[in-house]
């Protein structure tokens, strides 16, 4: 199956976006760009986990994927931050309402690796539905 055409719904608060994916770089209508930019600068360095949910077209999940890392940058394209397993950086959409803050000294333990993740920053959560 493949996702390259897809549509992602982030549920947060009380409203949903939509955005379409093409391999692991995620856009959406941008938010005022400057605001974005300026505003996002208090992330730079902040560390981030975010956990991806693929649905197959029937909305079944078949997939789940969990990512961490230092946030890198804020651009009108993007958030990116470098992947902790050292795979590279990977982005998501600038969309800054879509990082909650995580609570203080949690830790998390990664469904696929076992790994345990402290010090997190900010956690976000997607849904992948294919078309």
């Amino acid at each position: 199956m493949t996702y390259s055409t897809c549509i992602v719904f982030k549920v947060y608060a009380n409203r949903a976006s939509t955005l379409t994916e093409t391999e692991e770089v995620m856009n959406i209508p941008q938010q005022k760009n400057q605001e974005v930019m300026d505003e996002g600068k208090v992330y730079i360095g902040k560390y981030l986990l975010i956990g991806i949910t693929y649905l197959d077209s029937n909305g079944e999940a078949k997939k789940h994927i969990q990512l961490h890392g230092k946030i890198s940058r804020i651009t009108k394209e993007g958030i990116f931050f470098n992947r902790a397993d050292g795979k590279g950086e990977f982005a998501l959409p600038n969309d800054l309402q879509s990082l909650e803050p995580a609570p203080s000294g949690a830790e998390y333990r990664l469904k696929s690796t076992g790994e345990v993740v402290r010090d997190v920053d900010y956690i976000s959560n997607y849904v992948v539905s294919a078309q």
